[in-house]
């Protein structure tokens, strides 16, 4: 169990930049799902689709494996970024941000869509431009709107980091296969991973809670 959870923050740094990184992504996304521009709209449904329609290990495999084919080995050897490239840490980062930046985009495009049209109307009466009433009125709503749903995908996320030990991260999982081969026990050190994770995911899901609470007190005042 020590070795375990000295491995935790690897966990919890893939969990952690990879769902705000899908956040930034997303958004962005949904806003181009839910335009009216053709040139905006189907390109982000091709990815979305690419995307959801892909494994993510295979996304992984992709890139881990698949870049240094692509990119020039004297740009991954000489450029500044190469300690990153060969680091399989933000390999694994990329291919999480990127898969559930898809999952959080129709999330909240389903979300977009749920604001109250009346609340819309308000802003505009007030004199607010469309990008105002999209920034004051449209997203906060709809993150509230969409935020059960996304604590669920973050639970998801994190427990789909187990694949970045695929590709030679020692995050818990890589920590427990290393285990295993070392010492020829296997029930043991993958007990151990799945009694950590039962407690990472509990502590996320109970701090979610009260986090949902306090964003939608307001609601109960209300009533």
């Amino acid at each position: 169990m020590p070795k375990l959870l000295a491995a935790l923050p690897v966990t919890l740094e893939l969990a952690f930049i990879a769902a705000a990184a899908s956040a930034v992504i997303g958004l962005p996304l949904a806003l181009c799902l839910c335009s009216r521009r053709t040139l905006l709209r189907w390109p982000a449904r091709v990815w979305v689709i690419v995307i959801r329609g892909t494994p993510l290990l295979v996304q992984i495999y992709l890139l881990y494996y698949g870049f240094g084919q692509i990119v020039p080995r004297e740009w991954m050897r000489d450029s500044w970024a190469s300690p990153l490239l060969r680091d399989a840490f933000w390999y694994a980062v990329v291919a999480l941000s990127v898969n559930e930046s898809a999952y959080v985009a129709t999330v909240l495009r389903g979300a977009i869509g749920g604001v109250p049209h009346g609340e819309i109307e308000a802003g505009e009466a007030f004199g607010m431009s469309r990008a105002k009433v999209l920034a004051r009125i449209v997203v906060p709503r709809a993150f509230r709107l969409a935020f059960p749903a996304l604590v669920g995908e973050a639970v998801l996320l994190l427990k789909s980091t187990v694949l970045a030990s695929t590709i030679t991260v020692f995050d818990v999982l890589g920590t427990a296969n290393a285990l295993r081969f070392a010492t020829f026990r296997v029930y043991e050190p993958l007990a151990g991973a799945a009694i950590v994770y039962v407690v990472l995911i509990a502590g996320v899901t109970s701090a979610c809670a009260v986090a949902e609470r306090r964003l939608n007190r307001y609601l109960g005042m209300a009533g």
